[in-house]
């Protein structure tokens, strides 16, 4: 049974994993008269909508923030120095349909800066997908992509620029 206090990304979740059931069951309708059908998806629990838990490696950093970190969202938990503001990024950043650690596409055009030898990793499940992904700060395109993911990962920017 669904709480009232839900947020309404949980609820859109439960929405989907629902759709999906019941797109499963539609296209064995036509079975059916080859005798009884009983489809039923599996019971929802939270642990099956949240599923996102993701381990996070940074290296090279130079400021301290080294280290391998466990972030859990909805609800947050973990070591992560900044649950909260990371599972706010991730949400921010989550689109149907589009591969939120997805890699600079090939052939993009970017600015020669290199941003320090700062290196991720980052693996586990976030929305229901499996996660491997590996950041550097290598050209322009890898340090906006870097950066679209702070506080996830940490925040590089010298002081004083935002």
């Amino acid at each position: 049974m669904l709480q009232v206090t839900r947020s309404p990304r949980r609820l859109a979740r439960l929405l989907v994993v629902a759709a999906t059931a019941v797109s499963s069951v539609v296209p064995t309708a036509a079975y059916a008269a080859a005798g009884p059908l009983v489809l039923a998806p599996p019971p929802v629990q939270d642990e099956d909508l949240a599923g996102d838990h993701l381990t996070v490696t940074v290296r090279h950093t130079g400021n301290g923030m080294d280290g391998t970190y466990e972030l859990h969202c909805h609800p947050g938990s973990g070591d992560h120095p900044d649950v909260a503001g990371a599972c706010d990024a991730l949400d921010r950043g989550t689109r149907w349909g589009k591969d939120t650690f997805a890699p600079v596409p090939e052939g993009s055009i970017c600015t020669m800066q290199y941003g320090g030898p700062a290196t991720a990793h980052v693996t586990g499940t976030w929305a229901g997908r499996p996660v491997d992904a590996s950041y550097d700060r290598s050209d322009g395109c890898e340090i906006a992509r870097w950066g679209r993911l702070v506080p996830l990962l940490p925040d590089l920017r010298p002081q004083g620029q935002m």
